[in-house]
């Protein structure tokens, strides 16, 4: 048995939003993920955008808020951006967490769930970090809250710690090594595993690539900043990193899913068989 995780950028209603939602449920059908997280989610009076996405497939959401969102002349349609997490099964406890900002406007915030599988509880967390290049700073702070986060709701005993989302960051920067254990920040370390770094296809995985037309106008290079990370396996087997590849990553008469590329991983859930 394996456990089944997405992590997307929905980039908000952005570009032709209503095709691209055909193009969103066309992969999200395909992959038939068992948890998802999605960034840049609105949400407000107008409706849910998750909840929206997703129709009946039967996921339990949760939401929460990062900063509010309208454009020029939708002043009574005060929408909310953020994060929101979607589970095949229920969704017993959630936090959300405001993190640490440059006090510039832009803020950010994190959610965190426990999941009721079948297999036992398990510690899902989704995340969105400041995105210019020149915010490594501020993110090496978010950075820190949400591994904190994301480890303070693991299950006691149960399976691994799962962190997703949009770090806007590359894997060689602070902000990654923190996570994956490769360098400290003011004396403290934490150590979770890069899922693409672990069962990916051995290239670059770059998320953000201007072989997208939605990317490409933002006149970036080409590089890697969505993530799966998981905490250690257990000794006997479940949360191994099973396989992890780049998804939603096509172009179907000119219409692309989204401005990022997503990441998919699926995990051991079961123990290894004995020896």
């Amino acid at each position: 048995m394996t456990l089944s995780v997405l992590t997307l950028n929905l980039w908000h209603d952005s570009g032709p939003y209503p095709r691209r939602v055909e193009r969103l449920r066309e992969w999200i059908d395909r992959l038939d993920p068992d948890l998802i997280g999605f960034q840049e989610v609105l949400r407000g009076p107008d409706g849910d955008q998750a909840a929206s996405l997703l129709e009946d497939r039967g996921y339990h959401l949760e939401f929460a808020g990062a900063a509010p969102f309208w454009r020029d002349g939708e002043e009574d349609n005060k929408r909310e951006f953020g994060n929101t997490v979607a589970s095949r099964w229920p969704i017993r406890e959630r936090q959300s967490l405001r993190l640490p900002d440059g006090g510039d406007g832009e803020t950010r915030a994190a959610l965190s769930v426990t999941v009721d599988a079948p297999f036992g509880a398990v510690g899902f967390t989704c995340t969105h970090l400041n995105w210019k290049f020149n915010h490594g700073a501020i993110r090496e702070k978010q950075v820190a809250a949400v591994c904190d986060l994301a480890l303070q709701n693991r299950p006691r005993g149960g399976f691994p710690p799962i962190l997703v989302g949009d770090f806007n960051a590359e894997p060689e920067s602070a902000e990654i090594r923190y996570v994956t254990g490769l360098q400290s920040f003011e004396g403290r370390s934490v150590s979770f595993l890069d899922a693409w770094r672990v069962a990916g296809d051995g290239g670059p995985g770059h998320t953000w690539a201007n072989e997208n037309v939605y990317t490409r106008a933002a006149l970036e290079p080409d590089r890697r900043i969505d993530y799966i990370f998981v905490g250690l396996p257990k000794a006997t087997g479940e949360g191994q990193l099973v396989s992890c590849r780049v998804v939603c990553n096509d172009e179907k008469a000119g219409v692309w899913p989204t401005d990022h590329w997503g990441v998919y991983a699926e995990l051991r859930a079961d123990p290894l068989p004995e020896s």
